[in-house]
């Protein structure tokens, strides 16, 4: 980065955006009219994106956030739960012909069944991403990359660009709902500097059995992190290949936490973290993102993180 170039974004989140409504009890649903009782029902921010971009808020970044919403009453509500985070949402693009995206949540205990709406998901275009803010900030990430069909081959040529600019840029795949494990990331994963899976993902993208094979596939990315829910996480950056393991908390609801790790960790590398501090940051963030219900209501801030010992080790 040239000592010309000042970003006025520490971060830009291209993404999805979509409203969660939790229903929280021990039922099943029946067809046939059948009325069942839940104890609880939260409507919070949703979208694995809209939930990174939020958490990374909180750590004290400058966000902007581009996605593409309906001109609707879960738009708003979307756009303004980032805005009272202090996330910019001005390139946030509002399509009359189309609703935002929707996931009804059921859940049961540490499990969930759910329900998705796609709507405006799919819709957002390369050319819809303000360049200017490719431009502009330090650090660009896209999140739930097999869910975003309308920019997935716009992708590389959008990183290529922050690139070039100086920035840097991070992917977070999420799962395929097709199991389609290609769609054109091969060719994003050249222009990006921090792949994000978790194990799953990982292994479903590799074609590989054990997180090892799996993590070399992708030696053209610089640093990979793999997520590994109550285990924890592991991270390879060149040589150096690191883990943590999440505090021991009390969980309520784990939705998004792997969103709010990734916050966690790129908060890390962008404050000039180590590895492993980086990496046990990101799984405290993890962690105690998961002691509240919904995605965004118990992420930490600084403050909070103060409490805690930060821990990553070589593997």
């Amino acid at each position: 980065m040239s000592a010309q170039r000042r970003p006025n974004f520490d971060l830009l989140v291209i993404g999805e955006l979509n409203v969660d409504l939790l229903l929280y009890g021990d039922v099943t649903p029946v067809f046939g009219q059948a009325e069942k009782l839940v104890d609880d029902a939260v409507m919070t921010v949703g979208s694995s994106s809209a939930i990174f971009a939020h958490q990374a808020a909180r750590l004290g970044l400058e966000v902007a956030f581009c996605g593409k919403v309906g001109a609707d009453a879960f738009g708003t509500f979307m756009t303004d739960r980032l805005e009272r985070a202090g996330i910019d949402t001005s390139t946030v693009v509002i399509d009359p012909l189309l609703k935002t995206g929707l996931t009804v949540h059921l859940v049961r205990g540490t499990d969930r069944a759910m329900l998705t709406s796609m709507g405006a998901i799919p819709k957002l275009r390369p050319e819809e991403v303000d360049g200017t803010l490719l431009e502009n900030a330090r650090h660009v990430h896209l999140g739930s990359y097999f869910l975003q069909k309308g920019i997935q081959y716009g992708l590389a040529d959008l990183f290529a660009r922050a690139r070039a600019a100086g920035a840097t840029t991070s992917l977070d795949p999420g799962w395929a709902p097709g199991e389609d494990w290609d769609s054109g990331l091969p060719e994003s994963l050249q222009e990006t500097d921090v792949f994000m899976p978790n194990e799953e993902e990982l292994l479903a993208i590799a074609g590989e059995p054990t997180v090892e094979r799996a993590l070399g596939a992708f030696t053209e990315v610089p640093t990979v992190v793999v997520k590994r829910g109550a285990a924890g996480a592991l991270a390879r950056s060149g040589k150096n290949t690191v883990r943590c393991v999440p505090p021991t908390v009390e969980i309520v609801d784990t939705t998004g936490a792997g969103d709010s790790f990734d916050a966690g960790f790129l908060f890390g590398v962008l404050r000039g973290y180590n590895l492993e501090r980086a990496v046990g940051l990101g799984c405290l963030c993890g962690a105690l993102s998961a002691t509240g219900a919904g995605g965004v209501e118990a992420q930490p801030d600084l403050q909070l993180l103060s409490d805690f010992e930060i821990k990553g080790e070589i593997a």
